[in-house]
């Protein structure tokens, strides 16, 4: 009997002990959430930096008697132009043929959407050189337009439209020579009063346009020295030629 006793004595005690082992395993599963928090999402990656290019373009004056007025660069996309032979000056276009001021011609540009703009500050005298240089966020089919006016005229002006630029490598340059158009948007009489150059100091721009309407290559001025004695012209101020030379580089 005593026997018996111990027996079911000692599995008393096993089964009291599995009990307890499972008991701590239940306190030990209890203390990991059912629903552990996820993991940080990563960082995002950062935002690629953007593309510059830019352009230099520097101007040179080939006439003998003409300031240039401040000179316009503006870089754009190919559905703008600046002016077309055979169709009238815009406003813009007007004003600075008229009178020197680029200043809404550059700015219906930048209202159509161009890429970016420069203006020089003063006007170039003749045999003068400057540079100009605009950059921007990289463009597909960049074009460059440059265009400003001969002062001692009624409304010639000079100047490139629609350069294609797009392909050149940074380093690379390209050359062009600016021919002289008539906006036709003021008759040429060369009157005292009419022209805004040194040679008069006259009115400039006038709202009215009183000639042909519409762009052409200038035939050039008469002068005093063809006999024109109403003219406030002289000979120096004549030109049968490009008014620029415009050297164009990719700089970045």
């Amino acid at each position: 009997m005593k026997r018996l006793k111990l027996g079911a004595l000692l599995v008393s005690l096993a089964i009291s002990a599995l009990l307890t082992g499972c008991d701590s395993d239940n306190n030990n599963r209890a203390d990991v959430p059912d629903n552990p928090a996820p993991a940080p999402a990563p960082a995002p990656a950062p935002e690629p930096e953007p593309v510059t290019v830019g352009f230099e373009v520097t101007v040179t004056n080939l006439t003998h008697g003409q300031p240039l007025s401040p000179v316009a660069v503006v870089a754009h996309d190919g559905t703008l132009r600046g002016w077309t032979v055979g169709q009238p000056s815009s406003n813009g276009l007007e004003l600075l043929a008229e009178g020197g001021d680029n200043s809404e011609f550059v700015m219906a540009f930048e209202d159509a959407g161009s890429f970016a703009s420069v203006s020089a500050e003063a006007p170039l005298g003749p045999g003068g050189t400057e540079s100009l240089s605009l950059s921007f966020a990289e463009e597909e089919g960049v074009l460059l337009t440059v265009a400003t006016m001969l002062v001692n005229t009624n409304d010639a002006f000079s100047g490139v439209t629609r350069v294609d630029v797009s392909t050149l490598a940074v380093g690379e340059s390209l050359q062009r020579l600016a021919p002289i158009y008539d906006a036709g948007t003021e008759f040429n009489s060369e009157l005292a009063g009419t022209i805004p150059g040194p040679a008069d100091g006259g009115e400039g721009f006038n709202a009215e346009r009183e000639d042909v309407n519409f762009v052409a290559r200038h035939p050039g001025i008469v002068s005093r020295a063809d006999g024109y004695a109403e003219s406030v012209l002289d000979q120096s101020h004549r030109f049968d030629q490009p008014a620029m030379l415009l050297s164009i580089t990719r700089t970045e």
